[in-house]
């Protein structure tokens, strides 16, 4: 995307100043009171080639060479001028030109950000209760609804999928993405067959669910102005549900790219070369510092506000400031928050609107021409002074740091500002170590907070949903279901620690999540009376079951097995009982039901 169209591009007029009578046109304007009080000043002939123009002047009423030049630099400012116009109304969020901006080389105070309370829970919950707080079960009811009314669009009648149905789907998709398998058909092939996958589902079933999930109506939204209408209703709920997690006071805009290489989806598609994600859906979040997301924007283009109320004042700004001005809206004590981003979003502007709008502190990296016209040291000057050389400059409570470290650095901020000095760990080439490099407090301050989405990103990449369709949102769905998974172990790892308990690596907890999709709240079959003997196979010890399986009081079954095992209540039980759902040896007798104990405790 072009960067001119990104922050706005600010339109300039031409125009010749020509005085009303020609013969005014040799009439001096320039500041000749100022110029001869000034010592230094030296005058500039540059502009006169025409040697003619020294020979006229007479050596008697030329007595110096100083006089002389001053005369030929008034001569040659009596000339018609070319000057530039602004507009009165400008895409720049400032009120104040950068002529007007009183820069002075003096500190900012610092924003003392308060630490966030979180109040412990009573226990630790099971990872599918974390899961279930941002993928509900009104979630899931809507996906099965509109699967089955797109599959009656498309068929003439309805595939007949169920809540419970989509939820072993999802399961499946959550196994998927931590055992990954060059092709969906080898989870079913009898060679290389995964049992935690092919059993819950038939591999014709997952496909026709695969093909006909849908999460709109399209008869409804053919004229639609949002480009993203057939995956909005799953996103903005499961965006809803990311509002209600408690945040903390440091915050961090930054984007987001859901691969996508194919074409179906015309513009949507983007492409930065910096990504790792080079092709994709690029949506903007704002996340806190510990990698939970809490809230998200689509990018589509011109129509990316369409349902976002703006003021007239905001209608008016770049693209950029209304993204993170629309973002920061959702922050529940903006006065005591503070928000980071790169320079993709920052400008001078951009800091003071959202300090005078919602009261907001930032900081952020800056492109050279968007500091607001601070008078800040060359790269040369800089580099003179040598690794960890600085210079600052502020108006309007807004602070304009330049650093040079392996390059010079600028950055704005009104959060913090240099004093007090830091100090980095830098790798130097000359010494082959790691030395200490000075540095301006606002540069750690940035670098750790910043990457929070970063970190929620890299954690999605971890175990990825396999999403690869020709229908363009099925990716974006594949984004969803992982954020879920990442928020959701983010903020069980946060209650884990208010516990002093050690949590589950993701990993586990994916897992784990799977398992009670596919159990929880769901009757079996009850097995045969005698079963057919079964050819000897080695131990293994069975895994137990979560407390959502254990304790939902739905299908549980005692089943008589040829061999027996150790009870799991008993400390020297042997049972030849085990449970049909939750797959534990338990012992069954009158005087010691452990069956009942295990699922009532």
């Amino acid at each position: 995307m072009d960067p001119k169209t990104f922050y706005g591009k600010r339109a300039r007029n031409l125009q010749a100043l020509v005085p009303d009578n020609p013969q005014d046109s040799d009439a001096n304007l320039s500041d000749t009171d100022d110029e001869l009080e000034d010592p230094d000043y030296q005058p500039d002939v540059t502009g006169v080639t025409d040697d003619s123009f020294f020979d006229s002047i007479d050596e008697d009423d030329a007595p110096s060479a100083s006089t002389s030049t001053s005369k030929a630099k008034k001569k040659v400012k009596n000339t018609l001028k070319t000057v530039t116009i602004e507009p009165a109304h400008t895409s720049d969020l400032g009120s104040l030109s950068k002529s007007t901006r009183n820069w002075k080389e003096e500190d900012i105070e610092e924003f003392h950000v308060p630490e966030a309370i979180f109040e412990p829970p009573d226990a630790v919950l099971s990872p599918f209760q974390y899961f279930k707080m941002l993928m509900t079960d009104e979630i899931i009811e809507h996906i099965a609804f509109h699967t089955n009314l797109y599959s009656a669009q498309e068929l003439g009648y309805p595939v007949k999928t169920m809540p419970k149905e989509i939820e072993d789907f999802l399961s499946m998709l959550l196994l998927m993405g931590v055992f990954n398998f060059p092709s969906i058909d080898d989870y079913w092939h009898h060679e290389s067959r995964f049992s935690p996958v092919a059993d819950v589902m038939s591999r014709r079933r997952f496909q026709v669910l695969r093909r006909y999930i849908h999460f709109n109506d399209n008869e409804q939204c053919r004229h639609s102005t949002d480009r993203f209408v057939k995956i909005r209703p799953v996103f903005d709920m499961v965006r809803k549900q990311c509002l209600l997690i408690p945040s903390t006071y440091k915050h961090s805009v930054d984007e987001v790219m859901i691969a996508y290489k194919g074409t179906r989806a015309g513009s949507l598609r983007q492409y930065i070369a910096n990504k790792p994600n080079k092709w994709g859906f690029k949506v903007f979040c704002r996340a806190s510092s510990c990698g939970i997301i809490h809230d998200l924007l689509l990018y589509q283009g011109a129509s990316t506000f369409f349902n976002v109320s703006l003021s007239e004042e905001e209608q008016v700004l770049p693209l950029g400031a209304k993204v993170v001005t629309t973002l920061c809206k959702s922050i529940e004590r903006p006065r005591l928050s503070v928000v980071f981003f790169d320079n993709f979003f920052t400008s001078f502007s951009l800091a003071q609107n959202l300090q005078a709008s919602l009261g907001l502190k930032c900081t952020g990296t800056v492109r050279q021409n968007r500091t607001g016209g601070a008078p800040l040291m060359t790269d040369k000057e800089l580099m003179k002074r040598g690794r960890g050389a600085y210079d600052y400059s502020s108006a309007h409570g807004v602070v304009a740091v330049k650093w040079f470290d392996n390059k010079c650095v600028h950055l704005l901020s009104t959060a913090c500002g240099v004093e007090p000095l830091s100090t980095v760990q830098r790798w130097s080439k000359e010494e082959r170590a790691k030395v200490t490099v000075q540095c301006p407090s606002v540069i750690p301050a940035y670098n750790q907070h910043m990457g929070g989405i970063d970190l929620s990103d890299m954690l999605v990449q971890l175990y990825k949903t396999p999403a690869k369709s020709r229908r363009w949102y099925l990716p974006i769905f594949g984004y969803i279901l992982d954020l879920c998974v990442a928020n959701s172990w983010l903020v069980y790892k946060r209650d884990c620690g208010l516990l002093s308990e050690k949590p589950m690596s993701l990993k586990r907890f994916r897992v784990a999540v799977a398992h009670s999709l596919q159990k929880v709240n769901k009757p079996v079959g009850r097995p045969p009376s005698s079963s057919p003997p079964q050819r000897s196979a080695p131990r293994r010890v069975l895994a137990s079951p979560q407390p959502d399986v254990r304790y939902d009081n739905i299908g549980h079954f005692p089943c008589h097995t040829e061999k027996r095992g150790r009870c799991n209540i008993c400390p020297k039980g042997v049972s030849r009982w085990k449970c049909s759902k939750c797959n534990v040896f338990l012992c069954l007798n009158a005087k010691q039901n452990c069956f009942v104990a295990y699922h009532e405790m």
